[in-house]
Formats: structure tokens, C-alpha cells, sequence
């Protein structure tokens, strides 16, 4: 009886590790958190509340380059894998992790919020629909724009033999103009230069405070359809 019991823990113990990571993954987190944060429209926001907006995100100043699509964004997200073995078992070991950010618009309608992530990373969490996967392997080359990418950062494609190591490349981008959701801290400031076709002096803005980071993503579930 021992035997069946060992196999029915260890089969409890397994769904229940991947339930666990499934209900605690960063895309989850934020579902769960936006859903439970009411749509405003921008002129309705009030200072220092919890606020959450959907719209088009807009470049403030020059955009952001995609390193694989070389579309023109505000974020863009990439990852760079590579398959490694040790002995029978295999597992993709991440190389490359670059997440880089602007300065944006949300424009709900009529209205612009600004949200202002930092360079570093450090005030906000995100999460981006990932646009573009590429690899690469024993018996598949990577592509030209795929082997600019490698050498953009540094990676060589092939081993000590000359043969494609297994490679995987992933891309998340928020492109100018797309539908995207960010929730933060509802601040208005007073416009130094004005915006074309905003008649307003004062601008509702999302932040971080000490206790709540900006939220960013593009995922479509979380969206106000009022504003598709």
C-alpha cells in the first residue's frame, strides 16, 4: 500500500505546486488586483486616489524602437532563452532580460493621463502580451532580423561546433497607439507647454507611492470596453 500512497502525495503535491503558480503569477496578480479597481474616465479622477484607466497609449517624446519588429512603442519587454541539458532532464535558462520604458499617454476619449514608469524599473509591475516568439535550433537558422537581435545583445547562435543552439526569443511591446490599462496614484499637474487638442491647463497624472506601484499592461481582459 505504501507504493500507492507515495504516488497520491506526490501527485497532490504537484497540482497543488502548479495551482499555486498559476494563482500567484504576475499576470494573475494583476488581473486579479485591476478588477477590483472600478474604470474612470480621466477629468473624474480625484488626487491621491487608487485610479485605473484604459486607452491608447501615446509617446510623450520620441518612441521607443522594438528590437525584433522594430515597431515603435512607449515599453517593450524581450527575453532570450537558451535550451540546456544535464543529464536526462532540460530546461531553458534565461540569458537576456531587457525592459525598457517611456514616458506615455493614456488617452481615455477626449481626455490624456500620463503615466511616467521609471528607468529602472523599480515603481511599477507590468505585464505585456508577448507579440513575437522566435527560435532558433539544430535544424533552424535563425532569421537575419533574428540574428541582428543575437548580436545586438551578444549572443552567439552557435556552439564551439558550429552548430544553432537552441535559442528562444520573446517580445512584449506596448506599439503607439495601442489599448492599454494602468492603475496607479491620481496626481494633477500644471502643464508647462500645452498639448494639441487637450484645452486644458492642469493634466491627471498615475503614480507610484510607497505602498502602491503603477500597474501596466496591454492584456485585453482587463480593458474598459468602452473605450475599444
Amino acid at each position: 500500500m505504501e507504493g500507492p500512497i507515495v504516488l497520491i502525495i506526490f501527485a497532490v503535491a504537484f497540482i497543488l505546486i502548479v495551482s499555486l503558480s498559476y494563482y500567484f503569477s504576475n499576470k494573475n496578480v494583476i488581473i486579479r488586483t485591476l478588477k477590483k479597481i472600478p474604470h474612470k474616465p480621466a477629468s473624474s479622477l480625484k488626487t491621491n486616489e487608487l485610479s485605473k484607466v484604459s486607452g491608447k497609449a501615446l509617446h510623450v517624446k520620441e518612441p521607443l524602437i522594438a528590437p525584433f519588429s522594430n515597431r515603435k512603442c512607449v515599453f517593450y519587454q524581450i527575453t532570450i532563452e537558451q535550451k540546456v541539458s544535464s543529464g536526462k532532464s532540460s530546461r531553458w535558462k534565461t540569458l537576456i532580460v531587457d525592459e525598457q520604458c517611456h514616458e506615455f499617454f493614456v488617452q481615455t476619449d477626449t481626455d490624456f493621463v500620463i503615466v511616467n514608469p521609471t528607468e529602472d524599473n523599480s515603481n511599477y509591475i507590468c505585464f505585456l502580451v508577448k507579440d513575437s516568439t522566435q527560435n532558433s535550433g539544430a535544424f533552424n537558422d535563425p532569421t537575419p532580423e533574428l540574428r541582428r537581435v543575437f548580436n545586438r545583445y551578444n549572443i552567439n547562435p552557435e556552439n564551439f561546433f558550429g552548430f544553432n543552439k537552441r535559442l528562444r526569443y520573446k517580445e512584449g511591446i506596448i506599439e503607439i497607439g495601442e489599448m492599454v490599462t494602468v492603475a496607479g496614484i491620481a496626481k494633477w499637474k500644471t502643464l508647462s507647454e500645452p498639448i494639441p487638442e487637450y484645452p486644458y491647463s492642469k493634466i491627471a497624472t498615475l503614480v507610484s507611492s510607497d505602498k502602491q506601484k503603477l500597474i501596466i499592461t496591454d492584456l485585453p481582459e482587463v480593458l474598459n470596453k468602452r473605450n475599444l
